[in-house]
């Protein structure tokens, strides 16, 4: 009963990872102050070139009932500029790594012991593009390292309004509010020269009971080990080779 809303949720995890194209005017509904934290947001991490990152996430689905339910599952990712990516995502609904080394891209599920590798782009934008359209496949915060970040957390905004500061994990945080077409969405960003985001929430808008999508980011580290050897994937012994699925 609950695994046939996980699909319908999903759409809405991947609003803000769509098509680029969206403007970088301000809309007029948007605070001046909202854009200016998001955009000091989005210049800092694009302006990042290696990082890693610790988070929590929660997705929460709707039962034909009506009762929420809500399953967690942490994430790990490390990013080296312009050209590697390594990502990890566990947890009850999905258990995957990526790997990204500037030629090809790999998916692969160390429950099943299964991997799918294909081609890709030398850029990690150009690569989350192909991910997204070719493959419906988003990485964990795609829409936050994406060095075009400000216009697809901008598409289809219609409203964005600076609610003051919050504590958010011992981090004085900025608290920011914005509503786009299909969903609304609350982004948390740390106060100072480094403004990082700390918390990120998704509400639906088109499926009933509004489920959310959560991340919790628990950890920042701007120098972490970006060798080769940790983006390139080798396939354990016994793991079996697959074939993405168009979308």
């Amino acid at each position: 009963m609950v695994s046939r809303f996980l699909s319908a949720l999903g759409a809405c995890l991947v609003l803000t990872a769509g098509l680029p194209g969206a403007a970088s005017a301000q809309p007029a509904g948007v605070e001046p102050r909202a854009d200016a934290v998001l955009r000091s947001m989005t210049a800092y991490l694009s302006g990042l070139q290696k990082f890693s990152v610790t988070t929590e996430n929660t997705l929460e689905v709707v039962t034909t009932e009506g009762q929420k339910i809500q399953f967690t599952a942490p994430a790990t990712m490390t990013v080296a500029r312009p050209d590697k990516l390594v990502a990890q995502r566990r947890g009850d609904i999905v258990d995957q790594m990526m790997y990204y080394d500037g030629k090809s891209l790999t998916l692969y599920n160390p429950t099943s012991r299964q991997y799918a590798t294909v081609p890709a782009p030398a850029t990690l934008d150009a690569m989350l593009d192909l991910a997204y359209e070719r493959l419906d496949l988003v990485a964990p915060g795609a829409d936050l390292i994406d060095t075009r970040s400000y216009a697809r957390l901008m598409q289809d905004v219609q409203s964005g309004v600076y609610l003051g500061t919050a504590v958010v994990a011992g981090q004085r945080c900025h608290h920011l509010a914005y509503r786009a077409i299909d969903v609304d969405w609350q982004l948390w960003v740390r106060e100072g020269d480094k403004p990082a985001p700390c918390r990120y929430v998704i509400t639906s808008k088109t499926v009933v009971g509004a489920p959310q999508f959560a991340v919790q980011i628990l950890k920042w580290d701007t120098s972490p080990d970006v060798s080769a050897a940790r983006f390139r994937f080798v396939a354990p012994q016994g793991a079996k080779s697959i074939q993405f699925l168009p979308r």
